[in-house]
């Protein structure tokens, strides 16, 4: 018997930092799926060469920063005024440092915990004012870390701290709007191989990076999650690579 899925051709997805990385990995194979997607970034010039080589009619970049809400509002609206729906939203934007918590600047600590759970809570918000508005609810697509699952290694306990704010806001926010149609799925990789685990302590060409997840895995989980039907819900989903071990 084949494998149920969710046709996913036609639907429109927003992704936040989606001009590079995971983020671009996860836009890139929501196009091929048939998908419409928005794509949102600080750097509207990396969005656009992600979806230099996407029809028009399939794209759509927004300048966006998610630590500003009315960004977020407008991406939504853009994406209705464009396509005349909007489905599902994927809270991908993050950023990190690494260091004590005695090492990192101040600015940046804060920048850490609002683009990371302040800029969730930010999408989320924008997009469920529309997913009210129809039937059928809609999709939320919140990728977190293990490290907010108490698998972090050192000099990262503030990120650490905002990825468990988004897990735990993922689960609080299940409870809230499942009834409303709205379907909450928590993506938990272990490291991604690509340039923000740089500016986590290492650097590019480090040999150790080999041994992490590449950004489409990360991205094949997104899109498998989307496209369950909608009687489904993957409430977490932890990644890690044959290689990586759980922090005890």
């Amino acid at each position: 018997m084949p494998v149920e899925t969710r046709d996913l051709t036609g639907t429109v997805v927003l992704v936040t930092g989606a001009g590079a990385g995971i983020g671009a990995a996860i836009t890139t194979l929501l196009l091929e799926a048939g998908a419409r997607v928005v794509l949102v970034d600080r750097d509207p010039a990396a969005a656009a060469a992600v979806a230099a080589t996407w029809p028009a009619d399939q794209v759509l970049v927004q300048q966006a920063d998610v630590r500003v809400a009315a960004d977020l509002d407008r991406a939504v609206d853009a994406a209705v005024a464009r396509w005349g729906r909007f489905d599902s939203a994927v809270c991908n934007a993050g950023i990190g440092a690494f260091g004590g918590i005695l090492d990192v600047a101040d600015e940046m600590l804060d920048a850490i915990v609002d683009v990371n759970l302040m800029g969730t809570v930010r999408t989320v918000r924008a997009a469920v004012r529309h997913f009210d508005t129809r039937p059928g609810g809609g999709d939320l697509v919140i990728v977190a870390s293990v490290a907010g699952l108490g698998s972090a290694g050192g000099n990262e306990s503030v990120y650490a701290a905002a990825k468990h704010g988004q897990v735990g806001l993922a689960i609080s926010l299940d409870r809230e709007l499942r009834h409303r149609g709205i379907r909450v799925s928590t993506i938990a990789p272990a490291a991604v191989n690509t340039g923000f685990a740089d500016g986590l302590g290492r650097v590019a060409g480090d040999p150790v990076k080999d041994t992490f997840l590449l950004p489409s895995d990360v991205a094949g989980a997104v899109v498998t999650v989307l496209a369950q039907p909608r009687r489904v819900r993957t409430a977490l989903w932890t990644l890690w690579s044959m290689d990586e071990t759980p922090a005890s």
